[in-house]
């Protein structure tokens, strides 16, 4: 009996190969495609996998989930990786292993596969994750391993086996799409002094071609739950990211260049677009400092978005850390009710108004008209004692 392998397929050049390649070393070779909203075609991607070899092939539009179960998370723990990376490929990795997980046991694969490179990553994003869920499942990874050192060398197996590629040759950049942004690396990226040409940007619009006048964008959010655009409901939340990516995509938002501490040891330097995520970002932040204690918001703010966006960069989505998180960030996100309203203008991003049901806000103890209820003399206590260690300690001192 043959062998049989779940495949991580894209439909590019690297996994098209991967295909005959498997199959060549005797494997049945089925091909998983997520939609996670990357914009591509994917009609075409079952016939392409068959004319490469594939037994079957599989195509899945797994958007809502991605945005529902994954993006959701991951906004409201604020994780940005390095301050500053949203996450936008990492998030998908362990969804498409839990796919390929299901898959390898409705089909009785013992084995799946990713296109990772060894210096990448994914491939530990990939195998943690689908260990995680099937310990007992054996994950291959053909690029690690194979005789191809050059892109030419891979067209030129793409040809002599009739697969159909329409790349012949090498593009500039590599790049990583799906609805919560944009990844882009290589070419001349990998010079991190040079500024990204612009047409390494695929979704944001340059700041300087952005429109003159600044637009005006309201997110209404029920729980921590972006349920709104501009007054307009949205039943899929995936559905309001990608409208929220084009509305501030159009004023160049979004985009992030940066240097980053890979996995493997390395730095590597990317840019990212992220549009959608990095305005509701911006919302959620202000919606949760409104409604939260100033000790929880401290403690969540000093502890809770870097570890997050840790553990979600480094692979370790199907953790008991990662659920645990989740809990903390869902119970401040019951709070998270009400409107942010922001500016978006050539690149920027800024909260100017936000309003909730449950604000600690109160206006007759923050204003500084007659209407002030705030106890004075009581300021003058409470600075007493607040100062005093240290006015023990300048006694100390002196």
């Amino acid at each position: 009996m043959a062998k049989r392998v779940v495949l991580a397929y894209s439909g590019g050049l690297d996994t098209s190969v991967i295909v005959r390649w498997l199959t060549d070393k005797g494997y049945e070779v089925i091909t998983y495609t997520a939609d996670v909203g990357q914009g591509e075609e994917l009609a075409e991607i079952p016939d392409k996998a068959r004319a490469a070899g594939a037994v079957e092939a599989i195509v899945e539009d797994i958007k809502e989930e991605f945005a529902r179960d994954f993006c959701l998370p991951t906004l409201r723990a604020l994780a940005l990786y390095e301050g500053k990376y949203p996450l936008t490929a990492s998030l998908s990795r362990p969804l498409i292993s839990k796919k390929l997980v299901h898959y390898a046991d409705k089909f009785r694969a013992d084995y799946v596969a990713h296109g990772s490179t060894g210096k990448g990553n994914d491939q530990v994003r990939f195998e943690l994750s689908v260990w995680a869920l099937n310990p007992d499942i054996e994950v291959l990874a053909p690029v690690r391993e194979w005789e191809f050192k050059a892109r030419e060398e891979q067209v030129e197996y793409a040809k002599k086996h009739g697969i159909p590629v329409k790349a012949t040759k090498e593009k500039p950049y590599s790049i990583d799409r799906n609805l919560w942004g944009v990844s882009v690396e290589c070419g001349p990226l990998e010079d991190p002094w040079q500024e990204p040409p612009e047409d390494a940007y695929q979704i944001t619009t340059s700041p300087e071609r952005a429109p003159n006048e600044p637009e005006y964008v309201t997110i209404g959010f029920e729980e921590g739950v972006p349920r709104s655009l501009n007054g307009a409901e949205y039943r899929l939340l995936s559905d309001l990211i990608l409208e929220l990516n084009e509305i501030a995509g159009r004023h160049g938002v979004g985009r992030i260049d940066m240097v980053e501490n890979r996995l493997v040891g390395i730095k590597s330097r990317e840019i990212y677009e992220a549009p959608g995520a990095l305005v509701l970002y911006e919302a959620y932040r202000d919606i949760l400092s409104l409604v939260t204690d100033r000790f929880t918001f401290h403690y969540f703010m000093n502890h809770v978005p870097h570890e997050y966006a840790k553990l979600v960069y480094e692979g370790l989505w199907f953790t008991p850390l990662r659920e645990a998180l989740d809990a903390f960030t869902g119970r401040l996100a019951r709070d998270a009710s009400g409107e942010v309203r922001l500016k978006l203008y050539k690149g920027s991003v800024s909260v100017v108004g936000r309003r909730s049901p449950n604000s600690l806000y109160e206006e007759d103890l923050a204003t500084y008209t007659e209407e002030d209820a705030f106890d004075h003399i009581a300021g003058k206590h409470f600075t007493k004692v607040w100062g005093l260690p240290l006015k023990v300690l300048g006694k100390r001192r002196s």
